[in-house]
């Protein structure tokens, strides 16, 4: 698992515990993927490239650092992933957005699509792929397989909580994608929920059934 990457700072571990309560209300559950989403940001974006240039502050001039003008990408696979989006959008407001809509057939629990919609360009920025369930793996292995095909080369992908089972899937379809998540869990159930989880995300998310 040389390329998973868990995220164990206790803001998140916190937040974490309190979204995976099942009377967590799902105003709370909004509130607490978009908190911990920003903190994640932090860990998926650390590598970005800086430059030094030359600015004034109110005392004197300076040489300080920026980001070097590379271009970010988010693509939030549909529907929950829009709510890890909102975070790292309010970390980085000029990042471009891309949508991918699919859904796990539940006999099967093969990824079916029914939309794609990225940027152009994809091959000068850097993508994160947002999925707040890395469960089965399928659907996610697709979302990256997905923005690789539209030219993305330096991808990532981000999940909130992730089973074994789905890393490994992940992995083996793409063995040189980081994947940064808040917590690895015990494993799936028969149903492919990740155990103990947090139950549907995108349900607890948006208050459907």
């Amino acid at each position: 698992m040389s390329n998973l990457h868990v995220v164990d700072h206790p803001l998140i571990e916190h937040k974490l515990t309190l979204m995976r309560k099942k009377d967590a209300s799902t105003a709370s559950f909004r509130r607490l993927l978009r908190e911990i989403s920003m903190l994640l940001a932090y860990e998926v974006l650390r590598d970005l490239p800086m430059e030094i240039v030359d600015i004034e502050t109110p005392v004197s001039p300076m040489k300080a650092k920026k980001i070097q003008g590379k271009k970010v990408c988010f693509v939030s696979v549909l529907r929950a992933g829009d709510g890890l989006l909102q975070g790292l959008l309010d970390l980085v407001p000029v990042a471009r957005v891309g949508h991918l809509g699919m859904y796990r057939d539940h006999k099967t629990l093969e990824p079916v699509w029914y939309y794609n919609k990225l940027p152009d360009k994809m091959g000068e920025r850097v993508t994160v792929v947002v999925d707040p369930m890395l469960a089965t793996g399928g659907s996610a292995a697709a979302a990256v397989t997905e923005v690789q095909k539209s030219g993305a080369k330096d991808v990532r992908f981000l999940a909130l909580v992730s089973a074994p089972e789905g890393y490994q899937r992940f992995a083996e379809e793409h063995p040189d994608v980081p994947v940064y998540t808040a917590a690895l869990d015990e494993k799936l159930n028969e149903k492919g929920y990740i155990v103990p989880g947090l139950g549907d995300a995108g349900d607890r998310l948006f208050g459907t059934k």
